[in-house]
């Protein structure tokens, strides 16, 4: 398996995050050419105390959010808009997401709770992959690959759907 998951909060059980996080992370790696077998991910499953704590000690911002990456090593691209280098460790960094952020967002954007789930551990690693959505020729790079591998998965444009930022 790519992804070895923690549960913390029992409602992402019954969610069913170890098989998303997985599916979407495996995605991820497929459509980017880089080797599945070769690699982990750390996914935690948690709620919103726990991520705010997290968010607090890493970001300084001391506010549930709805997923942190921390990636193994810095692969960002040193030119706006282009790919990130290719990783060479195994161990490609860690996730958390947090339930109750979650589940408000899905509901409030009217979308399946699975869709929204699956979007924010797609984006999260390509975070720990070097991509980000600092600078506009990077966003918009991260966010075409991430319809991209959504649409292979039948999850809708998450971006297209959206009257405002998406707040990732």
């Amino acid at each position: 398996m790519l992804t070895d998951t923690i549960i913390e909060d029992a409602r992402w059980d019954q969610a069913g995050l170890e098989t998303l996080a997985e599916q979407a992370a495996q995605a991820v790696l497929r459509h980017l050419g880089i080797a599945e077998e070769d690699h982990e991910i750390a996914v935690l499953g948690c709620d919103d105390t726990r991520i705010a704590a997290l968010n607090a000690d890493f970001r300084g911002k001391p506010t549930p959010t709805n997923v942190l990456s921390w990636p193994s090593e810095d692969l960002s691209a040193e030119i706006p808009g282009e790919n990130p280098l290719p990783p060479e460790l195994p161990e490609l960094g860690d996730i958390a997401i947090a339930f109750q952020t979650c589940e408000r967002e899905a509901q409030e954007q009217g979308k399946p709770f699975a869709d929204h789930v699956t979007h924010l551990v797609i984006h999260a690693v390509l975070h720990l992959l070097g991509y980000d959505h600092i600078r506009d020729a990077d966003a918009t790079l991260m966010e075409g690959i991430e319809v991209a591998i959504l649409g292979k998965l039948g999850v809708p444009d998450p971006y297209r759907e959206l009257d405002g930022p998406s707040g990732l």
